[in-house]
């Protein structure tokens, strides 16, 4: 899919002076300018470690750019994928867990919101045993364990449980793509709880995410709206309707890149930001 918008790739070749040019003006802007990256699909694969040769490309990129990353998945998973211990938060000036409910700037804990104190008690165990009902009556080829996890801004549902083995995560999502079931499970839960404030992505291979409106991965830009930068690029791969990146990529505050893979990221980047390297694999 082609990017939304955003620059056009770098001059021809030839023109090494200009790209010289270009490079030390971006250095000049690091400071305001901001590359956002979804993690699964878009640094890694879904739930594996990042690649070294596409972790090398990101410090690569921070000479001339600020660069974060903004998931669905809590803190610790995120820092198990994108390095060791608590690697991330050295690696990345900014790293927006749970959608940027929970933020970290500069290696540090900004703050923290918990989504039992938005919705209360007795809405969060109404959908909790709807989710629970629901996925009692399913018959699926495999069943394994963690089938609701709570995080600080979200539930995140997976019909077969999150500890299966990749194997069977790839056996489920490829069942998922015939029979639709992440799908109709969300359409009954909006038909359970319309008007409800409640809003529904589908994210990853096995599960979707369920918080209160506007705690999408947009929640986060209201954070770098402080920060007051020229442009704020993003790189996702669930950048159709009802995917979880497709609002952030939708919204008016990001040049919006819809990318396939690790690898189609770094190439995205590079006609961007290194032009006189965009030939490179």
């Amino acid at each position: 899919m082609a990017p939304r918008r955003g620059p056009a790739p770098g001059p021809p070749p030839g023109r090494r002076a200009g790209w010289q040019r270009a490079a030390a003006g971006m250095a000049a802007a690091r400071g305001r300018v901001l590359c956002l990256f979804d993690v699964d699909g878009t640094l890694t694969p879904a739930r594996q470690k990042i690649e070294p040769e596409v972790d090398q490309f990101l410090q690569e990129l921070r000479g001339r750019v600020q660069i974060g990353v903004v998931g669905g998945s809590d803190y610790s998973k995120i820092a198990e994928q994108l390095g060791e211990g608590d690697e991330v938060i050295s690696k990345f000036d900014y790293v927006f867990a749970e959608n940027g409910t929970v933020q970290y700037k500069n290696g540090q804990l900004v703050s923290k919101q918990a989504i039992q104190d938005h919705l209360g008690e007795e809405l969060l165990q109404d959908l909790i045993n709807f989710c629970l009902n629901y996925m009692a009556l399913l018959k699926l080829p495999k069943k394994r364990g963690t089938f609701i996890e709570f995080r600080n801004g979200m539930l995140n549902i997976s019909p077969i449980g999150r500890s299966c083995t990749p194997e069977e995560r790839i056996e489920f999502s490829e069942l998922d793509k015939k029979e639709r079931i992440r799908e109709k499970f969300v359409a009954a839960l909006q038909r359970e709880f319309a008007g409800k404030g409640l809003r529904f992505s589908r994210g990853g291979m096995i599960s979707f995410d369920v918080f209160p409106e506007g705690w999408d991965k947009r929640y986060c830009l209201n954070v770098l709206d402080d920060e007051r930068f020229d442009t704020i690029h993003f790189f996702g791969n669930e950048t159709t309707p009802g995917g979880n990146d497709y609002e952030i990529y939708d919204d008016p505050r990001t040049v919006g890149h819809s990318v396939q893979s690790p690898q189609d990221t770094v190439q995205r980047c590079r006609e961007i930001f290194f032009p006189e390297r965009a030939n490179e694999y």
